[in-house]
């Protein structure tokens, strides 16, 4: 059997999230929101990285979460003035096959801001690695 890289990339596109005000402006809570939705579909954190975004004249600023996976990484860009979200998650498909966890994660992820319009997009991405084999 040839070994391949492929992973699968998610994107939403959230619009007039009816969530709590505090899951678009609140870093560090968002953070851990987007840890525990991580591990309870079974994905593993190595890392994690949230910022801030100052107050504009249009309102509050937004926060952009980052979280490392052993699997790969999941995103959250949040623009509270709009009451919208981005959400990316990627997991790579090496040594398993992670699609039901990715998707699982984007589906808990969007529930928690409770979005009243969705736009997806789904990738695969890679293909075989040349010479190699399992």
């Amino acid at each position: 059997m040839q070994a391949t890289m492929q992973g699968l990339h998610l994107t939403a596109d959230l619009y007039r999230c009816q969530c709590a005000p505090h899951w678009l402006t609140n870093a560090v809570a968002l953070l851990l929101a987007v840890e525990q939705a991580a591990a309870a579909v079974g994905l593993t954190v190595v890392g994690q990285l949230c910022h801030s975004f100052a107050a504009t004249p249009s309102g509050p600023g937004g926060v952009t979460a980052t979280v490392l996976l052993a699997e790969s990484h999941v995103c959250v860009h949040t623009w509270p003035e709009l009451r919208s979200v981005t959400l990316d998650v990627y997991v790579c498909n090496l040594s398993a096959d992670n699609r039901p966890q990715a998707r699982g994660l984007l589906a808990r992820l969007e529930a928690l801001f409770q979005p009243q319009r969705i736009s997806r997009q789904e990738l695969t991405r890679g293909g075989p690695l040349g010479g190699l084999t399992e």
